[in-house]
């Protein structure tokens, strides 16, 4: 096990025991939370402020972030207090080290499922092709995902250029023998042109078979699901994300663990408080279903987050106390 990985149910462990005291926090006083730049971070940092706020009587302040800098600022300066999502993989060192010195704590992980990279099909093709749950099986059938631009080849929908998946995808396309099966791999222009491809086939009801990661709105507003018979070896990793790969073999992405961060000072100033935020936890499907529900909606972040609210009190009041979640429901009537 990694010292990271000690850390993590170390911190779960304490966190695990401060849930059973999550009443109001009298000493909560003035509490930062960083609102990373993408969708479901965003609601989640707006959904901690307003329970912290309403409920626990904090101080809240929300502050723009990004994960390295946001770690780095935590680390270094001590603020802000929170950072409700962090994906590992993009600051393992910085985190791990913080948590060894005694400066941050991992509160829990707010993506249950973790946050997910893989190749996708729209629901209705396994519907009308139930056997189309896995890679084996579609890479059989380049004659339902058909290239417009190659007559009689099938098209997967890589990654735009730039983007480290778009070496990971092309390396897995060899590994996996899509080209030898009847298969290209089309290079969407931009992550607009991904979205667009996978919601324009969807709203049409035509096959589509692209690489693409949750949680999102677009799996939000259109389910998609995710093929097996795809199994992640650490070992040969390093060359799948090597766009010099020589000889790629079958991989898939490894689950992606999310985490809640927090200060030191933070989680022994306002232990209520910090009980709270240890506990936010959710499914991919349920964040996907708010970002679809703020895409359809053109709604701000914090529309969001008050939807989630009134919408799913079966969720977040597992959270809380039951004087808290009374606080939170009144302040949102």
């Amino acid at each position: 096990m990694s010292r990271l990985s000690m850390s993590l149910a170390a911190a779960l462990m304490v966190a695990g025991a401060l849930v059973l005291a999550r009443g109001a926090d009298a000493a909560c006083g003035k509490v930062t939370i960083a609102e990373m730049t993408w969708a479901s971070a965003g609601v989640a940092a707006h959904v901690e402020d307003i329970i912290l706020k309403e409920g626990y009587g904090c101080d809240t302040e929300i502050v723009p972030g990004d994960t390295v800098p946001t770690v780095t600022s935590m680390t270094e300066k001590g603020e802000p207090d929170i950072a409700p999502e962090v994906w590992i993989n993009s600051a393992r060192e910085i985190v791990g080290k913080a948590v060894e010195e005694g400066r941050l704590v991992i509160a829990g992980e707010i993506l249950s499922d973790g946050g997910e990279e893989g190749w996708w099909v729209p629901d209705y093709v396994v519907e009308q092709n139930p056997e189309l749950t896995t890679l084996q099986e579609v890479i059989k059938r380049p004659d339902l995902f058909p290239d417009k631009e190659e007559p009689g080849k099938g098209r997967f929908y890589g990654c735009p250029p730039g983007w480290a998946c778009e070496y990971v995808n092309s390396n897995l396309f060899k590994a996996y023998g899509l080209d030898e099966a009847g298969f290209t791999i089309f290079n969407p222009g931009s992550g607009e042109g991904l979205a667009g491809a996978i919601a324009s086939a969807y709203e049409r009801g035509n096959p589509i078979f692209a690489y693409y990661w949750a949680p999102t709105a677009l799996l939000g507003n259109y389910p998609m699901v995710k093929l097996g018979g795809m199994v992640h070896d650490p070992e040969t990793w390093p060359c799948i994300i090597d766009k010099d790969c020589a000889d790629p073999q079958p991989n898939m992405y490894a689950k992606s663990v999310v985490i809640t961060v927090v200060t030191s000072s933070f989680a022994e100033s306002a232990p209520e408080a910090f009980g709270f935020v240890s506990s936010v936890s959710w499914p991919n499907n349920l964040v996907n279903s708010v970002l679809a529900w703020k895409d359809s909606n053109q709604a701000t972040t914090r529309e969001a987050a008050e939807y989630f609210l009134k919408n799913h009190e079966d969720v977040w009041t597992a959270w809380v106390s039951e004087d808290v979640a009374a606080k939170v429901k009144a302040a949102m009537m």
